[in-house]
């Protein structure tokens, strides 16, 4: 199996001239480029289990290996990766840093409105963690928000922060990091009582990162929205532009999901049945 090629964040210049030959600049579209030249272009945050970087520099996660998986059933094996922070993913594929983002990122109406979305791969729900033993009694959202001393840090971007806010947290309890370490970090150090990010994401972090002062809070109460309970459904994303590249896409995750192929590419990442999105569409998350 090929590895991803890795390019940190200093590659993005030498990415944005190569995006001229893979985006908008050349003749051809940007599916028929990385079908001819084999070769396509991804951007990612670094946040478990979804896309990360091994020690050896390679880059794998649940989101990373259905688009490999994918893009090598359209016969493009070459896969360049490229790291970002979580809240310049779009801005940069807009920007034609990249062809595509896979980073475990929900659909949602707001992002929608500029980028495209490939149907759902999977779906899942929020998860909290706080200082050990649990101080401010903090199980949902809502008791956030009902405790004004309630402080919280969320990775800059992330959804959870427009859920918070729409369960009442005050925005002046909400502290935006760039990633994932220094969401943990900010906790355990006493700079904040509780932190929040997808469940999946939060149990893989803590059992990576040493945090001796934190708990994961069991049995979270989901954040209702509209009156509805909040589930995250994550896709790959791609340039407003390249709906042919995202009806490819699609055509081959729907073999996936069809033949069980979807269900092994995430297992080994702790998804389970439970994660499978079902029949819910991109059309009808973006509508809201």
């Amino acid at each position: 199996m090929k590895k991803w090629k890795q390019f940190t964040s200093g590659s993005i210049a030498f990415l944005m001239l190569a995006a001229c030959s893979s985006g908008g600049g050349g003749s051809g579209s940007t599916l028929q480029t990385i079908e001819e030249e084999g070769t396509v272009t991804v951007g990612f945050a670094n946040e478990r289990p979804y896309a990360y970087q091994e020690n050896d520099g390679s880059i794998t996660g649940q989101s990373v290996e259905i688009a490999r998986a994918v893009f090598a059933e359209m016969g493009v094996e070459e896969v360049e990766g490229t790291v970002v922070d979580f809240d310049s993913l779009i801005s940069g594929l807009n920007s034609r840093n990249f062809d595509a983002v896979t980073a475990g990122m929900y659909i949602t109406p707001e992002r929608c409105e500029n980028a495209a979305f490939g149907e759902p791969e999977y779906r899942i729900g929020i998860g909290i963690a706080t200082q050990a033993g649990n101080p401010m009694d903090i199980n949902s959202y809502e008791d956030i928000a009902s405790n004004p001393d309630a402080k919280v840090a969320v990775m800059a971007g992330a959804i959870e922060r427009e859920y918070m806010l729409a369960n009442g947290v005050a925005d002046d309890q909400i502290q935006q990091v760039n990633d994932i370490s220094a969401v943990i970090t900010a906790l355990d150090t006493g700079r904040v009582d509780a932190i929040t990010m997808t469940d999946l994401t939060l149990r893989t972090a803590l059992q990576d990162q040493d945090a001796q002062n934190i708990e994961i809070v069991e049995g979270v109460e989901q954040p209702l929205v509209d009156g509805e309970e909040v589930i995250g459904y994550g896709a790959a994303v791609f340039h407003p532009d390249d709906q042919e590249l995202v009806d490819r896409y699609n055509e081959v995750l729907a073999e996936f999901k069809e033949s069980g192929k979807l269900l092994e590419l995430m297992e080994p990442f702790g998804f389970t049945e439970e994660n499978l999105p079902g029949d819910v569409t991109t059309e009808e998350l973006c509508a809201g």
